[in-house]
């Protein structure tokens, strides 16, 4: 499922309203509602007075399209395009940062952004997906030219960034792991 400013796109096309949504699993996509502040009601809990996230209350993607989806949809893009010649890492990297400044300059001076965009209009928040579909796009391409499984490679590092930062010993805190002592 994807979504744009007409409703939301299946993988073969079709199309539902916003408000009939459905993650694959067939339940309800979640959207956010507005609260009496007009901000958006992001369903956290206080936790020594920070907000946390609750399991079942955050965001969640959409099921469909995979990281292997992706995969296969710019390959055969860029295969009809015969693009592939100029899709080399070193290009798909500078792009994949070009893309990355797009996104930065759609928060250059805003200030502090809430979760959930509040304030944002439907314009701006399509825009912001689209550059963050670019942005994802090539690192899904570049990592494909890299022959680095990704899925895996994010399983592995996860596994590498709970040795290095023992919730027991970080919990709330911000500092980088060579700053905590043992």
């Amino acid at each position: 499922i994807a979504m744009n400013g007409d409703g939301v796109h299946g993988l073969n096309g079709d199309t539902v309203a916003p408000s009939e949504a459905k993650h694959t699993n067939g339940t309800p996509s979640k959207s956010k509602t507005p609260c009496e502040n007009g901000e958006a009601d992001i369903h956290t809990a206080k936790h020594n007075g920070t907000k946390r996230r609750t399991p079942t209350d955050t965001f969640s993607f959409t099921a469909e399209p995979t990281i292997e989806d992706i995969r296969r949809m710019q390959a055969e893009f860029t295969d009809e395009r015969d693009w592939n010649q100029f899709h080399q890492p070193r290009n798909l990297l500078l792009a994949m940062v070009g893309e990355v400044g797009e996104v930065s300059e759609l928060f250059q001076w805003r200030g502090e952004v809430t979760e959930g965009l509040p304030g944002w209009t439907d314009s701006e928040r399509e825009h912001l997906a689209h550059e963050l579909s670019d942005v994802l796009i090539y690192l899904v391409e570049l990592a494909e030219k890299c022959h680095i499984d990704l899925p895996q490679a994010v399983l592995r590092k996860m596994a590498l960034n709970r040795l290095k930062y023992p919730a027991s010993k970080v919990h709330g805190s911000s500092k980088k792991y060579t700053e905590y002592k043992d």
